[in-house]
């Protein structure tokens, strides 16, 4: 019995191998992304019991210990996961692709270990922005609700966060995030190890484009879903849209608005 691939071009192999490499790289992110968001969703929406939400609020009383800060760091790794996953999803693909034109094999581990190296960075930042939370709440200006209660420091993070959406460093690493002819092109490397790394420097950028943004979730309350929905469907446009950083400029003119209005009420104006 001759191969289904039997008196094609090779090209034509190697392009329809590449279609079904990009299918089930496609299904396994998406089945990653849908995870973390089903995880972050049933902790937004979750009442009573031993949830998070009802873990937070008994730290008020009783203060925190290592279960408590590793729950809380979990809670912040998957978050930052379902939010940023979605907007690097054309970059694995594109990754993918390119290893597998290049005969280098194995697709889906090397790609597996690309993501992998992309999801430590923001794990790093998932632990800082935990540790933050941990001073927020021993100086008592966190809400059970797990928002900030002072106006001030709520209204400094939105105008900061604005602000450096018009500074170069944002431009920088939102450009190298917008294109993937940087990684293929400068930032390739090859092997297991060189994955990680493409994988690793290519979510620093991305935490360079958007630690300020998710900042605001401080703000606004850190599992407040229509937040989290509303950051991510952001972070994806100014990443995909045709004019995205103006997009990102003209949501830092608003941000510095909104924070100006937060503390001007703050002080009767």
């Amino acid at each position: 019995m001759s191969s289904p691939t039997a008196g094609q071009p090779p090209n034509t192999v190697i392009e329809n191998i590449v279609r079904r490499d990009r299918m089930v790289v496609l299904a396994g992110l998406a089945g990653l992304i849908l995870m973390t968001w089903v995880y972050t969703i049933h902790e937004a929406r979750s009442v009573g019991g031993l949830d998070l939400s009802t873990c937070m609020a008994l730290l008020q009383v009783k203060g925190w210990d290592l279960t408590e800060f590793l729950l809380l760091f979990l809670m912040w790794s998957i978050m930052m996961a379902a939010m940023m996953l979605p907007s690097v999803s054309s970059k694995v693909l594109m990754y993918a692709a390119t290893i597998r034109r290049s005969g280098e094999g194995g697709v889906m581990k090397m790609t597996g270990i690309f993501v992998a190296g992309y999801l430590v960075a923001w794990t790093g930042y998932s632990l800082l922005a935990s540790l933050i939370q941990l001073e927020l709440h021993d100086a008592a200006l966190m809400s059970p609700t797990m928002e900030t209660t002072n106006v001030y420091i709520g209204g400094g993070v939105l105008i900061a966060a604005g602000i450096y959406q018009w500074t170069p460093l944002k431009e920088a690493c939102l450009t190298k995030c917008r294109t993937s002819m940087h990684m293929l092109m400068v930032e390739w490397r090859e092997g297991e190890r060189g994955a990680f790394v493409m994988g690793l420097k290519d979510g620093l950028f991305c935490v360079g484009c958007c630690w300020m943004l998710m900042a605001i979730m401080f703000v606004v309350g850190v599992m407040n879903l229509l937040w989290i929905a509303l950051l991510a469907v952001f972070v994806l446009v100014e990443k995909i849209a045709p004019r995205g950083e103006l997009v990102a400029k003209a949501a830092g003119v608003l941000l510095v608005v909104y924070g100006l209005w937060i503390m001007g009420g703050a002080v009767g104006l």
